[in-house]
């Protein structure tokens, strides 16, 4: 729906879009009926000054229906067991603008960022929109993350305040001697005390609200995916007036309703559990914050807090139905009206599965950090073809390129570029990266896919040599890079391999220098310290020597067939 490029004309057909959208959206989730005075004024005050982030939904709801709950943090559902600590709409208002206060007054704000490393844990929805409200860049970073990585992303991004879980202590003791940019009165733990560290609940319980500026319209998340280099790239989001009817656009296409309850189970430093959190804070829902999953923990889940949507990886689901139907049916998911699958592949034989057991729940959408929510497949697609990612969403612009540089006819695979108002800024002091996914405005993470003649498409592959385990991305050459730093790896390989569980499982070939007897385990051991737990491989092969064409390059190709043979 980009054709804002297109002159006068477009612009007013572009406006009409969004202003149909809009009411239809509004009227579809029963936002209509919900609306107070009060917050019908804050939205539209909120409107006029060019505001819609994820920082004007909550004062939005703070003054609509400030003592609706809107947030669960499901702590009697972890293994340390607990109350559940729960927040309003009004007080999850209050903790943002009082932590963006003690941000701004560190120089926080536009230009310079904070580091987000925490685990699912409901301050990490109070964190990035504080970051956010004030302008500044939210850098999410894994929680898995070693030292050499956290040290980094603080340096790449420029971060100049760091909030870590309170259990990553030893981690974050160890790194804080290299982390040069960010003073350690300004690294916060998080979820409990550390000696040495201040806390995030007496820096947000001594800090006052409304000393600090809405600079909203500035903020950013920035995502690090990893790279072909071995270097992890900075997906910039920023967002802008336009995106919120990106984002309506996106909820129209599913049940999303005034009065859910939405379970985040994925990690919120994906983009996938922060995107659907953020869609559901949008209707007012209620957000409930799962700590970690585990299968009987899922469904338990489902059932207690009767919960009406939730978004997962293909792994999760695969979890899930090996539970056996006889199990599953001993959960009450009655409440249940949307369960919905991205960040890896959907085998077809695993959707067939999830509908049989779930009903017509099933959703399936194709995105990505870089080009958000692209395609998005719905029970009736998913019964008709098992495999798809679904159609387009309404709003976005999808190409296949041809590897002849041509568009591709129906049928054909070739490789996908999208165009919407939720593409990134761009990678993060990275130019020749995003030069590179950047076609005619069209954006790309190198995925090869083909069409039908019902407009549904399908990923067939990827362009470049991408690994997703269990919904992470895990580029072979960074694995590659930390086996190379071993003193008796004389050569590495790594790649992907089909799992029924994960997807995708990786897998290293390894030659030995010469008169050297390392062991799969010891090069286990020396990556886990190098790379984050998912890129660590499951496998190493151990070789003569790895095949290669005449020109010396590796053939992956045959690595794949490897066990076949």
């Amino acid at each position: 729906m980009r054709e804002v490029l297109g002159g006068a004309q477009a612009r007013a057909r572009f406006a009409v879009w969004k202003a149909r959208t809009a009411s239809r959206v509004v009227v579809q989730t029963g936002l209509h009926t919900a609306m107070h005075w009060r917050g019908a004024r804050c939205l539209v005050s909120e409107l006029l000054r060019g505001k819609s982030g994820p920082s004007s939904i909550f004062k939005f709801h703070a003054e609509n229906t400030p003592d609706a709950v809107a947030l669960v943090d499901a702590r009697s559902f972890s293994e340390a067991g607990g109350e559940d600590r729960t927040y309003s709409f009004r007080v999850l208002d209050d903790a943002i603008d009082r932590l963006g206060s003690v941000l701004h007054g560190w120089g926080i704000g536009p230009g310079r960022g904070a580091l987000v490393m925490l685990k699912n844990r409901a301050e990490f929805l109070v964190v990035q929109p504080a970051v956010s409200r004030i302008g500044a860049a939210a850098v999410s970073a894994s929680w898995r993350s070693t030292v050499p990585e956290l040290v980094y992303l603080a340096s790449h991004s420029g971060a100049g305040a760091l909030f870590f879980d309170a259990e990553l202590a030893g981690l974050i003791e160890e790194a804080a001697p290299q982390l040069s940019g960010i003073a350690r009165e300004r690294m916060i733990a998080v979820g409990g005390a550390v000696p040495g560290f201040r806390s995030l609940d007496d820096v947000v319980a001594g800090a006052e609200g409304g000393g600090a500026p809405d600079r909203s319209e500035a903020g950013s998340v920035v995502m690090y995916t990893s790279g072909t280099t071995g270097k992890p790239k900075g997906a910039v989001r920023t967002f802008p007036k336009d995106a919120a009817a990106a984002t309506l656009a996106f909820i129209g296409e599913t049940p999303m309703h005034v009065g859910d309850t939405h379970l985040v189970v994925c990690p919120l430093y994906h983009a996938t559990a922060f995107a659907f959190a953020s869609m559901n804070f949008v209707v007012g829902a209620k957000v409930v914050v799962l700590r970690e999953f585990k299968p009987e923990l899922f469904m338990e889940a489902l059932q207690r807090y009767r919960v009406t949507s939730t978004a997962v990886v293909p792994t999760m689901l695969h979890r899930v139905m090996e539970l056996g139907k006889e199990r599953l049916r001993q959960y009450d998911t009655s409440s249940l009206r949307m369960i919905v699958a991205g960040g890896a592949p959907l085998p077809a034989q695993l959707a067939t599965e999830v509908l049989g057991a779930f009903g017509d729940k099933l959703y399936n959408f194709y995105g990505a950090t870089e080009v958000g929510l692209v395609t998005l497949a719905k029970p009736a697609d998913l019964h008709a073809a098992p495999a798809t990612i679904g159609k387009a969403v309404p709003g976005v612009e999808i190409r296949l390129i041809h590897e002849s540089g041509r568009d591709c006819a129906i049928g054909e695979v070739g490789e996908l570029y999208a165009r919407s108002l939720l593409l990134i800024e761009g990678y993060h002091r990275d130019p020749e990266a995003t030069r590179e996914a950047t076609l005619d405005g069209f954006f790309t993470v190198g995925d090869l896919a083909r069409r039908d003649a019902d407009g549904r498409y399908f990923i067939e592959g990827r362009k470049r040599d991408m690994i997703i385990s269990g919904g992470v991305n895990v580029y072979p050459a960074e694995v590659e890079a930390a086996l190379h730093e071993h003193p008796d790896v004389a050569e590495a390989a790594v790649v992907g391999v089909a799992d029924r569980e994960w997807g995708e499982r990786v897998r290293a070939f390894v030659v030995r220098r010469p008169g050297t007897e390392v062991t799969e385990e010891s090069l286990k051991e020396h990556c886990r310290v190098r790379v984050a737990r998912p890129k660590v491989p499951r496998e190493v092969v151990f070789l003569d020597e790895l095949p290669r064409n005449p020109t010396g390059k590796v053939l992956k190709r045959e690595l794949v067939r490897w066990e076949a043979t």
